[in-house]
């Protein structure tokens, strides 16, 4: 992974959408506002021309037509081949359902070794090639359904996204990082999908104690691309170790897992090198990863295809900070990404 210095953002969004500084358990930070500028995604094949002299005239035209400006960033995106999907949009982003017919496939937990079992969806189609893997923890005493909505989503937007149950649904975190990497390894080892899957971009997510585990996940594999521990639960707050890029979801109005001893101490934690981000929640409690949530949904799928997928076409939606967001009461990064 590169490490370079970055200069850390923190926006709080009210519901003006005016933007203003805020240091609940965040040092003072400079903001930045570099833009991202948008790019074309296609380009027309040049046509050959035969004879030396009529390549040369096409070429001065080409020139003085900025024709030359007009394909360089295509190629750009042509160079990566873990794109999937079209180019993305706010709508089609924040829409519960992607481009992608999804299917789906149980494991028994009598078939799986290390975790409770789950559920696996994908993509129908496999036209575009394999996909990213992304392994979803429950909370404590909660099951797999409790994260099914949003297991379905990424699944829609070209990901193979294993559900898990937990062995017992009082487990706790660090039991929860192993079980999430016992599923990975099912997934591109084992599973009836796995030959959808790209074994080289794996992720984690999961939901309070859940979140909390992806965080451990994250310590032990540093291979990951991503993590994204939601309203996360962990008695240990230093993660230092963490090589991951990690979007840490809070919520403004947590009392089991409140932001200031469990997202804000997990965030601050993070090497300030690393690509990063705080997402809070606006009045959300604990349990607002458990029901469709746009938010949740649009930034983690951001966050996953701009780190799973290299897909810097998602790039858009994190940097710079979002603004005027009602549903944000406060966003912090590590803007530009590597």
């Amino acid at each position: 992974m590169r490490h370079r210095h970055r200069t850390e953002t923190l926006s709080h969004v009210n519901p003006l959408g005016n933007q203003h500084r805020r240091t609940r358990g965040f040092p003072p930070a400079n903001r930045k506002s570099n833009d991202v500028q948008p790019s074309s995604d296609t380009t027309r094949p040049a046509r050959r021309r035969r004879g030396t002299t009529l390549a040369k005239l096409a070429l001065t035209a080409a020139l003085i037509g900025g024709a030359v400006a007009t394909t360089a960033p295509a190629a750009s995106g042509a160079a990566n081949p873990y794109e999937r999907g079209p180019a993305p949009t706010n709508s089609s982003i924040e829409a519960v359902r992607g481009p992608f017919a999804v299917s789906e496939t149980s494991v028994s937990r009598l078939s799986a070794t290390g975790f409770g079992g789950g559920t696996i969806y994908y993509p129908t189609s496999t036209s575009q090639g394999t996909f990213g893997g992304i392994a979803i923890s429950p909370g404590f005493t909660a099951t797999q359904s409790s994260m099914a909505w949003l297991a379905e989503r990424l699944a829609s937007h070209g990901f193979v996204v294993f559900n898990i149950d937990t062995i017992t649904t009082s487990d706790q975190p660090d039991s929860r990082g192993d079980q999430l990497l016992a599923a990975l390894d099912h997934l591109t080892q084992r599973s009836a999908v796995r030959s959808r899957v790209d074994a080289g971009r794996l992720a984690v997510a999961g939901h309070s104690m859940g979140g909390g585990g992806s965080l451990e996940a994250a310590n032990e594999r540093p291979s990951l691309q991503a993590a994204i521990p939601l309203t996360g639960w962990n008695l240990t707050k230093s993660w230092s170790r963490v090589r991951v890029p990690t979007m840490v979801i809070g919520a403004e109005a947590d009392t089991i897992a409140p932001v200031y001893s469990h997202s804000v101490p997990f965030y601050n934690s993070l090497p300030s090198t690393l690509d990063k981000a705080y997402l809070e929640l606006d009045d959300a409690s604990h349990f607002a990863p458990n029901i469709s949530n746009t938010t949740i949904a649009k930034y983690s799928l951001s966050w996953m295809k701009r780190f799973v997928d290299d897909d810097t076409r998602y790039e858009q939606f994190l940097c710079p900070a979002p603004r005027g967001d009602r549903n944000i009461s406060e966003y912090r990064d590590t803007c530009p990404h590597s």
